[in-house]
């Protein structure tokens, strides 16, 4: 019953199609088509601008997906596809896995398993636009997940994430 209320919402709120999906690289840094809910109007620079917090390319249905991380939803035909997990290093879109592959140390670990829709990275809050220094720091926590994974260490992450999207972290 959600995704078709999400969708009435959405194509409502602007012009373009309900879902937005981006070729992004998975387990083995093969690359796969990752499935969002639009939360963006159209435009050009999706495939290689990181949104920002103030990014006026957000319409107001998709500030409201953002924060509530519904936006994500649709990524569970992704699990269903097996391209990813529920939990795992998050995929990132190609042209980002270009940019951080050489310049953040440790960067190709996060693709020795199946990415997730949640991580150890967003359970700590690092998400959304990111630099270097930044992909640093998420690459730190991908690799600590790849390295001691259990499936109470993705049950902790998944209760992580449900409290941070509730604002109660």
């Amino acid at each position: 019953w959600l995704v078709p209320l999400m969708a009435l919402l959405i194509r409502l709120d602007s012009a373009g199609p309900v879902f937005f999906v981006q070729w992004r690289s998975g387990k083995d840094n093969r690359p796969f088509r990752c499935y969002k809910f639009r939360s963006m109007r159209l435009n050009d620079e999706a495939d290689t601008l990181q949104a920002r917090a103030d990014d006026t390319r957000i319409t107001r249905m998709g500030r409201f997906l953002r924060n509530t991380s519904l936006d994500e939803l649709p990524q569970f035909w992704n699990v269903l596809k097996g391209d990813m997990s529920v939990v795992g290093p998050r995929p990132h879109m190609e042209s980002d896995t270009q940019r951080y592959a050489d310049a953040v140390r440790g960067y190709g670990i996060r693709h020795w398993v199946r990415p997730g829709i949640t991580g150890l990275a967003q359970a700590r809050g690092l998400h959304g636009h990111t630099d270097e220094v930044a992909m640093a720091e998420r690459v730190k926590a991908d690799v600590y997940y790849v390295e001691h994974w259990s499936v109470a260490l993705d049950l902790k992450i998944m209760l992580a994430t449900l409290l941070r999207a509730r604002g109660w972290v």
